[in-house]
């Protein structure tokens, strides 16, 4: 018996011995790993990182306390349940399986291909997709991923593509450029052309939309958002593609989890095709999907049917084109965390998500912030703190300070995703931990409090960024802020969090 890379390895010798002495009979594999071995080898593979790896795992403690004691607002983030996070650590992280179910390159993968096979039936169920229709791809490894595979499959180098700007709402692979300076992969590989809002109310002018689609014709339109808080016109914007004889595709990263609910309209009845994450409204692991029409598309002149031709050229595209091996043991916790997606108390916590979005809103509305568009219809909303003489990112560090999480966000009339002017608040995760329009007062008064003490810093401070935090660690600044801290921290311990209690 002798280790390597971590494994245990029957000498041949000893094989022929066993088989020998049994005459040839089969035992449980564990009938070979006796005490004796166990006790001759170096290392067992079961310790927990506690015992392997103090240092990372005090690392991992202080995440979760920050988790525990802090208010979680960033908009693209939740948290998951036990049942994910026992998938994501399970023996099927240790499993190659480049391809797809019944055409896999490696070996031993029986039982994988049943876990896809299962992902992808729960994926189409908990979005109601008839599966004559539709079929999706499980294997992207986050949305970003997710988007560019599309592109690649239904596009071809230096095709025209369009999406929301990411000054008004849209992501970053939507076609993002900076001036002229192409920062997204879809603008390098592709050429991109916005749709914009208007700056006068913070909604999308599909007006201006559909005169740039006849101008510009690009060959898939992007209905999606990152940070807008209304509702998109997925009617509208199939008009246009078929105006200029685009493809529509719908990120609904942000809003999957809604969609499943059914608490908003769904993107699938207008578009070609959908992606989405799986961590954020959904509430799952760290991934990606792609969902693509199949079947009749419609008939040609003569009455013959005309076939969608979606699914090859993106299967493809995600791999061998883009991505090797999938990662199995998250697309397990997706086919987990769908199946809770299809619980009847989903849809009563994305109910309440939206209950807790529209009333955290109104209540800043109240004490005097600038909300952009006025309001919500989703998950999340955005804080134009110009009014109170104010920026994002000194905002977002005294808020971080006072345990609560937000990003600076991009407000209309905004130059720079540097230097710009708001927040961008999300409500799944305090949902997730039993929230509601009562505490939303609260998390409000947090808030606003942080908020002013961010402005008095800023008045008695005018040194840059970094100068700036460095005065707000002062004594004489921490004798401020480090009460609301604790009153933060104190309020935030009462909630549950989901998931084992260990780290």
């Amino acid at each position: 018996m002798h280790r390597l890379r971590g494994c245990y390895q029957l000498t041949l010798s000893s094989v022929r011995h066993y088989l020998t002495t049994h005459k040839y009979t089969i035992k449980p594999i564990m009938s070979y790993v006796t005490p004796d071995i166990i006790a001759r080898s170096v290392w067992t593979g079961k310790q927990h990182v506690n015992e392997t790896d103090p240092e990372l795992y005090s690392l991992l403690k202080q995440e979760k306390s920050r988790q525990v004691e802090g208010l979680e607002l960033i908009a693209s983030e939740n948290m998951t349940s036990q049942s994910v996070l026992d998938c994501l650590a399970s023996c099927l992280t240790n499993k190659y399986s480049e391809g797809y179910p019944g055409q896999r390159y490696y070996g031993g993968n029986q039982v994988v291909d049943k876990v896809e096979l299962l992902c992808q039936e729960r994926a189409l169920a908990a979005f109601k997709l008839d599966p004559s229709k539709w079929g999706v791809n499980v294997q992207p490894l986050s949305g970003s991923p997710a988007n560019f595979q599309v592109y690649t499959g239904l596009l071809k180098p230096h095709d025209r593509l369009m999406g929301l700007d990411l000054p008004d709402g849209g992501h970053l692979t939507h076609g993002f450029m900076a001036g002229d300076k192409r920062i997204s992969a879809s603008s390098l590989f592709f050429e991109s052309m916005p749709y914009k809002i208007d700056p006068s109310t913070g909604l999308i002018d599909y007006g201006k939309m559909r005169e740039t689609a006849k101008l510009f014709k690009p060959k898939l339109i992007i209905a999606g958002i990152t940070a807008y808080s209304r509702l998109l016109d997925y009617k509208l914007i199939r008009e246009v593609c078929d105006d200029v004889g685009a493809h529509m595709m719908s990120d609904m990263a942000h809003i999957s989890g809604l969609v499943a609910a059914g608490v908003i309209p769904s993107p699938f009845e207008y578009s070609d095709v959908v992606t989405t994450t799986t961590h954020k409204s959904l509430r799952g692991p760290r991934a990606g999907m792609i969902f693509y029409r199949i079947g009749v598309k419609g008939t040609n002149a003569k009455g013959e049917e005309i076939l969608y031709d979606l699914k090859k050229p993106i299967d493809t595209a995600v791999f061998p084109s883009l991505q090797g091996g999938p990662h199995e043991n998250t697309i397990a916790a997706i086919a987990t965390c769908l199946r809770q997606a299809m619980e009847p108390d989903f849809r009563i916590y994305q109910e309440q998500v939206l209950k807790n979005a529209k009333a955290l809103s109104a209540e800043l509305c109240e004490r005097g912030l600038s909300i952009v568009t006025g309001g919500t219809d989703t998950h999340l909303f955005l804080v134009d703190l110009h009014p109170k003489g104010l920026d994002g990112a000194r905002a977002e560090y005294m808020l971080e300070l006072c345990n609560i999480t937000v990003n600076k966000n991009m407000v209309p009339g905004d130059k720079s995703a540097l230097s710009p002017g708001g927040l961008r608040l999300g409500v799944p995760s305090l949902t997730t931990r039993n929230m509601n329009e009562v505490d939303m007062k609260h998390v409000a008064d947090f808030i606003v409090r942080a908020l002013e003490i961010a402005v008095l810093a800023k008045n008695q401070c005018t040194e840059r960024l970094k100068g700036w935090k460095e005065f707000v660690q002062k004594d004489e600044m921490r004798i401020i802020w480090e009460p609301l801290r604790e009153e933060v921290r104190e309020f935030s311990i009462r909630f549950p969090m989901p998931g084992a209690n260990n780290y």
